[in-house]
């Protein structure tokens, strides 16, 4: 796919996705979100992409939904798509599914969709110029992009509310507060923090435990029981255990040198994985 709408720029097994409409604050629009999916489609195919870095050009990092429509922009019926699954969601399904590391380095506005695509990566961290806000009521529509269920995991159920309910904008600090951000940054400083933790992931680490450990937490959070956790668990380290990158990783250890994991997410996941039913869209 040839990418008008964003920047996909692969460094040091390092891939940052780059929003990249600046002139429209990286306003939202259906050919983004194909941009997007399919750029999580192929990193996850590629073992050269260790970790995930998703930023906005300019200074925005997204100002939601772009509104261009006028009053028709949410009217599925006068769009033509009736009844079909949100495009955020679709996105924020896929970010769910990724076998890397997500990390969103948010650079300024974050608005609407801007704000939930990041409840589903796995770090956030925020320019001192970031803004964000959950404005669906403001807007006569209700939160999108799965984040009924992903905000209130982040943030819990009352500030997830709070957000929502009154669809202010709120900055930096406050979600840093909240706990919605890891860290804040200086601008020029926030894409250096990213691939700094971006590099701490990727450093000494097996891809393989990687993918699987982002997909145990992540699915984990649905489970109605630990033991659901036990079961899952005790498969991972069954398979892992006896596979190349523990003995590389228990050798390197003794040996006392860094390890040289073989393992590669495309080819050696167990052969547990996936061990959930896909969901349809109903």
């Amino acid at each position: 796919m040839e990418y008008k709408d964003i920047l996909y720029d692969l460094e040091d097994n390092i891939l940052t996705i780059t929003l990249n409409r600046p002139d429209k604050l990286n306003a939202f629009t259906h050919r983004m979100m194909d941009e997007l999916i399919n750029a999580f489609d192929r990193a996850d195919a590629d073992d050269e992409v260790r970790a995930i870095i998703v930023t906005g050009s300019g200074r925005g990092f997204c100002a939601g939904a772009d509104l261009s429509s006028g009053g028709s922009t949410f009217d599925s019926d006068k769009t033509g798509r009736g009844l079909s699954p949100d495009g955020g969601g679709l996105l924020t399904l896929r970010i769910f599914e990724c076998l890397k590391p997500v990390i969103a380095a948010c650079n300024g506005p974050a608005v609407g969709i801007g704000a939930t695509m990041q409840c589903a990566m796995d770090v956030r961290l925020a320019s001192k110029k970031a803004r964000y806000g959950f404005v669906f009521t403001k807007r006569g529509v209700v939160p999108e992009a799965c984040s009924s269920w992903f905000l209130p995991r982040i943030v819990g159920i009352n500030q997830a509310l709070e957000w929502v309910f009154s669809a202010r904008i709120f900055n930096a600090d406050e979600a840093l507060e909240k706990r919605f951000v890891r860290s804040v940054h200086d601008e020029d400083d926030l894409l250096s923090a990213a691939r700094e933790l971006a590099n701490e992931f990727i450093h000494n680490t097996s891809a393989i435990s990687v993918a699987l450990s982002r997909q145990m937490m992540w699915k984990m959070l649905g489970a109605d029981h630990p033991m659901e956790a036990h079961k899952i668990d005790s498969r991972g380290i069954y398979y892992t255990g006896k596979g190349p990158d523990a003995k590389e990783g228990v050798e390197s250890f003794l040996e006392k040198r860094s390890p040289k994991f073989p393992g590669k997410v495309t080819e050696d996941m167990p052969e547990f994985f996936p061990w959930w039913e896909k969901r349809e869209f109903e």
